[in-house]
């Protein structure tokens, strides 16, 4: 654990990761501050570094009632990244911490990396790359390749990185439909795609199913062996989002007997998966680490963002957007 000490009277910020030069260069101009700075701690290590913590920034790491009564200073929990379902928010409400996260820091990369897969799935990237470097030019065998022009895929949350999904699969030929309850039909048709409110109604008719949606108990899950079963035997699946949106062993199921054609997942049920999870062997999916938000540029956005949600709710500054609850903020308590 690295720590810049200061006055023991001034706020302590606990990073659970280094952040990119910029993130650093904000925090490091203050002060006012004290940071402890850990990388990637377990919970024991996470929870021994929190009593007299005013803010953390953590990853994927779990906040919960324990390490809370941990922190009994905390006043923000900075997320990096734009997911909070590591986070137990109805808890830090309660206690009054307010959790932030980078909205509009990853939109882009998530975005570009979903029709990364996608179209690694529809090129079959990865068996044609291995092929060529085994001295077998041109693979015949296994399913066939496929454009994404005329292809129908359905966008499952319309949020920051789903409406740059729909306009990215848009600009590639593709039909657009989406689904999203928080968004009015009229809007998402204003757009230029068909909206959905049903989607069991369109899953026979999609060529192409990708998920951009929190994981919560409404959502956990919502691809399932009855799911997969009404789609297309040719159909593929993209999730960037979270792996418990998606039952991982009715997908694998379904993957192994032709029931779906493909998949293309940045993330999983376990993370990092079980060696012999059969997924890491099934020739018609395409992995990567749950490395979406990666980029270099992306991470120094978030890590921005992520600073500044700290810095900023200690002068009683921070947006309200950039907050998952809002009425944690020192003046919003009594609206």
């Amino acid at each position: 654990m690295i720590t810049r000490e200061r006055d023991p009277l001034m706020p302590t910020i606990v990073l659970c990761r280094p952040l990119h030069a910029s993130g650093m260069a904000l925090l490091e101009a203050r002060h006012d501050v004290t940071i402890r700075t850990l990388n990637r701690p377990s919970a024991k290590d996470l929870a021994d570094a929190m009593p007299g913590a005013h803010a953390v920034l953590v990853g994927l790491e779990k906040v919960d009632e324990a390490l809370l009564a941990a922190a009994p200073e905390l006043r923000i929990v900075s997320r990096f990244g734009v997911g909070y379902d590591t986070v137990d928010i109805p808890a830090c409400t309660r206690r009054g911490v307010v959790v932030g996260v980078t909205n509009g820091a990853n939109d882009l990369s998530v975005a570009e990396h979903t029709l990364m897969l996608l179209l690694a799935v529809a090129r079959r990237t990865i068996d044609m790359d291995a092929s060529v470097r085994a001295g077998k030019w041109m693979i015949r065998e296994g399913r066939p390749m496929g454009e994404l022009a005329g292809r129908t895929i359905l966008v499952v949350g319309y949020g920051r990185i789903g409406t740059r999904v729909a306009r990215l699969c848009a600009a590639f030929g593709m039909q657009v439909m989406v689904c999203d309850p928080a968004f009015p039909v009229p809007r998402i048709a204003a757009d230029g795609f068909t909206p959905v409110t049903d989607i069991a109604s369109v899953l026979p008719r999609i060529d192409v199913l990708t998920l951009h949606c929190p994981l919560g108990e409404d959502t956990r899950h919502m691809v399932n062996r009855e799911t997969l079963g009404l789609m297309k035997p040719t159909a593929w699946l993209i999730n960037a989002a979270r792996g418990p949106l998606v039952d991982e062993a009715a997908l694998i199921e379904a993957l192994s007997s032709g029931r779906l054609e493909a998949a293309g997942l940045d993330v999983q049920l376990h993370e990092p998966p079980d060696p012999a999870n059969p997924l890491l062997k099934l020739p018609n999916v395409v992995l990567s680490p749950h490395n979406a938000a990666a980029p270099l540029e992306c991470n120094e956005k978030m890590s921005v963002r992520a600073a500044k949600n700290m810095l900023e709710l200690f002068d009683g500054v921070l947006d309200p957007g950039y907050v998952v609850n809002p009425e944690t903020l020192p003046n919003r308590r009594n609206m």
